[in-house]
């Protein structure tokens, strides 16, 4: 029998925080705004120009730090991290090697066994580099600096993770706690959160690490996923073949899933690490870390836990509810309208969460009001309007955000009520279907919902189904 790998996995996990301006500097940190606009000779590294650091990083960085579960050092310094790359201006990156601001946390991921706790060793504030782009057409490579200064968190992971499974877990709760804290939007697609990983396999039972490869260039949760997984594949195969694993960065390159070298993995003396010597250390008080405690939202676990007990909804639709702190705002603001907790976890979980899907759409790109999705849930709860026009009617709110009852009463979409005129209706639809009067009188009980169905088609879906039921089963009892 063949030997068994456990795959070793820790990653470092850089979040771009939504600050209005950069780290060091006054300068915007817009996205995508034309290249090389928002720069200036700080985040440019030009000769003699110095940085002062902005006050949001550091309580940005603190906040993340109180929910990730860390020790904060109340005393922390920058350090100059040197490297020569074309995107770095000033031939050093500022951040904290010796002394970052937290160190020492956990979070707790869901794994199918349970919950886990996966441990934070550190995180550090830095600045991030500019953007190279290759323009294959000239062959040559442009520079954008706009990027550069734009304030980053580091969050790195003690080598916890044994899947990719569980990598994807983790993730997936440090994007939602940051998106709670409304620190970053973190999203992949544009580089607002961006993940290394570090991997090593070694033989089941064994305590000592193999040797491990950092790999970069991974900018969606399937990359990540599939890189993990090729590379697991191709270490296992150089042990089996009696090689041995270099340790290396390697770039994965997700259209040919495939990873290549890039170079030798450093280590923190090849950076020549020394404090930075333009800005002093940063002196955290006890008043501001209480202030920060108190102010901390309610995070996703208590945000769940209070649903099912205060609105009486399942572990599940909780769950689904709250992983997106947007939505969770959309559902309460319904619920504070409507007074109808579980009718409102309904519509979110259906018709809300279907028509994301079908556009396309992140719960930020979600623009129609709560209140206009109460006022329709009141009006199908009062039977003012049927369910499947009340559905009818979710569409355009959520397309243009329209009011329920101007929308209604324009295209006279209201319910049909009124007993009188129902009762013709229905007198007209047995008339005209004579066979399954017949059949029903048989006691074919089945036939019933066919004779609904056509009369809420006569009545253009405006009927109230329980009332149609009713008068039905009342005229064919004359029968």
């Amino acid at each position: 029998m063949g030997r068994q790998y456990e795959t070793v996995i820790g990653l470092e996990v850089h979040v771009e925080l939504s600050t209005k301006t950069k780290i060091f500097c006054g300068c915007s940190t817009e996205f995508a705004a034309k290249p090389n606009t928002h720069t200036c000779p700080v985040c440019t590294g030009m000769p003699g120009s110095l940085p002062v650091l902005n006050k949001k990083v550091v309580e940005y960085a603190l906040k993340a730090g109180l929910a990730m579960n860390c020790q904060v050092n109340q005393v922390c310094k920058f350090d100059r991290k040197n490297y020569f790359y074309p995107d770095n201006p000033q031939n050093y990156q500022i951040s904290q090697l010796y002394l970052p601001i937290c160190h020492d946390g956990w979070i707790e991921i869901p794994t199918e066994t349970g919950g886990k706790k996966i441990r934070i060793h550190e995180m550090h504030m830095e600045e991030d580099a500019g953007k190279l782009i290759h323009d294959e057409w000239e062959d040559c490579s442009l520079v954008d600096y706009n990027r550069s200064g734009v304030p980053l968190i580091e969050i790195v992971s003690e080598p916890d993770m044994r899947s990719s499974q569980e990598v994807i877990a983790y993730l997936e709760k440090l994007r939602m706690i940051c998106q709670y804290l409304g620190i970053s939007d973190c999203k992949l697609q544009e580089g607002s959160m961006r993940a290394d990983v570090n991997l090593s396999v070694r033989e089941v039972g064994s305590q000592r690490f193999g040797t491990r490869t950092e790999m970069k260039n991974l900018n969606s949760f399937k990359a990540i996923s599939h890189a993990i997984d090729g590379e697991r594949m191709r270490q296992i195969e150089l042990l089996e073949e009696g090689k041995e694993v270099q340790q290396e960065t390697r770039r994965w390159d997700d259209n040919k899933e495939f990873s290549r070298a890039m170079r030798s993995k450093e280590d923190a003396k090849d950076y020549r690490y020394f404090p930075d010597p333009d800005l002093p250390a940063v002196t955290i008080g006890d008043e501001w870390l209480e202030r920060l405690r108190e102010e901390q939202p309610e995070l996703q676990e208590k945000k769940a836990a209070r649903y099912e007990k205060e609105y009486g909804l399942s572990a599940y639709d909780a769950q689904v509810l709250t992983q997106s702190r947007i939505l969770a705002e959309i559902f309460e603001q319904t619920v504070q309208s409507c007074h109808l907790p579980k009718k409102a976890a309904n519509w979110m979980m259906g018709e809300v969460l279907r028509r994301m899907k079908e556009q396309n759409l992140e719960p930020e790109q979600v623009r129609f009001s709560p209140g206009h999705l109460a006022e329709l849930i009141l009006m199908a709860e009062k039977g003012e309007i049927s369910n499947s026009n009340a559905k009818k009617v979710f569409r355009e709110i959520f397309e243009k955000d329209v009011d329920p009852k101007e929308y209604v009463q324009e295209h006279k979409m209201g319910a049909v009520t009124d007993e009188s005129s129902l009762t013709k209706l229905i007198l007209e639809v047995l008339a005209e279907n004579p066979k399954s009067v017949r059949e029903y009188q048989e006691g074919k009980e089945k036939v019933l919902g066919f004779l609904v169905g056509q009369t809420m088609k006569k009545s253009r879906g405006q009927a109230d189904p329980g009332l149609v039921n009713r008068i039905l089963r009342e005229q064919l009892a004359r029968k």
